[in-house]
């Protein structure tokens, strides 16, 4: 007796079943491309240059809404600030340069001057511009935003003592310890900008710390070669911590010897807002 199996069909019923898997593979097929192609009522979109500036604007407004910017001193800008605020690298690059040689800008006029922003962005992000209380937009633009040493009445801020700092407006008794703590892990403070520093110190309270008290004695430093110090060495900066060292050995190993020190900016999560402090320390 020969067994039939139950998984034979007839020619009709194959037949019927190839139809049905092809019907099936249609409607997917079909459905994946729709799917990827959604409707367009229209199949070219342009805009003209006005109402792509007042979207850009729109943009801006948002990500300086989304960012809540509080008042900052534009000489301070880092790359991820100026990203955030809309500024191209190369607008960025000319800020930095001008800086690197020691110089402050001292007004909005002055900022685009030495970026040269366009207008629009200018309009967005200078009310958020704040400038030393000290700073008049008609002083030079070579002077720094740092009160004159010659004034009879200012003390060395190297030589301060803490009931001294004390004495100053929005200084206590925390705050000028951290402060005499910072200058002793630095070995002294070497420009009056490295006050900014020191954490919990607001920008305003430094203004008033330096109307009494500046940098006028310094004593040398032993420059850490960045191109030859192990993590450790360069760890010993304040300004470097050991994961920031650890990034930066790291670095130079891929890429080689640094040629100045904006190759620092280059290393992931380094302070380019500080790079002109921090080069005090370091040689090539």
């Amino acid at each position: 007796m020969i067994n039939k199996s139950h998984f034979r069909f007839k020619k009709q019923e194959r037949s019927g079943i190839f139809f049905l898997l092809l019907i099936l593979i249609c409607f997917q097929v079909g459905y994946y491309y729709l799917k990827d192609k959604p409707f367009s009522g229209q199949s070219h979109f342009a805009l003209n240059e006005v109402e792509q500036a007042q979207l850009d604007s729109l943009r801006q407004q948002l990500v300086l809404e989304d960012e809540k910017i509080t008042s900052f001193n534009p000489n301070y800008i880092s790359d991820y600030k100026g990203y955030t605020l809309g500024m191209l690298p190369e607008e960025l690059d000319r800020l930095h340069a001008y800086r690197e040689q020691g110089k402050f800008v001292n007004s909005t006029e002055e900022f685009q001057q030495v970026t040269q922003i366009s207008d629009s962005l200018l309009e967005i992000i200078s009310p958020s511009f704040k400038f030393p209380t000290w700073i008049h937009t008609k002083q030079p633009s070579m002077r720094k935003s740092i009160p004159p040493k010659t004034s009879v009445n200012i003390k060395d801020l190297n030589k301060a003592t803490a009931e001294e700092l004390e004495t100053i407006y929005g200084i206590g008794a925390t705050l000028s310890k951290r402060i005499i703590k910072f200058r002793d892990r630095l070995g002294g403070f070497l420009v009056n900008e490295q006050l900014y520093d020191v954490y919990g110190l607001q920008p305003e309270v430094v203004e008033n710390t330096l109307r009494k008290f500046q940098v006028k004695e310094t004593q040398s430093v032993n420059k850490i070669n960045v191109n030859k110090a192990d993590v450790a060495q360069l760890s010993e900066l304040i300004y470097i911590p050991n994961p920031l060292a650890i990034r930066i050995v790291a670095y130079r190993n891929a890429n080689g010897p640094f040629t100045s020190f904006k190759d620092l900016g280059n290393v992931d999560g380094f302070p380019t807002e500080k790079l002109d402090r921090i080069a005090l320390y370091l040689s090539l």
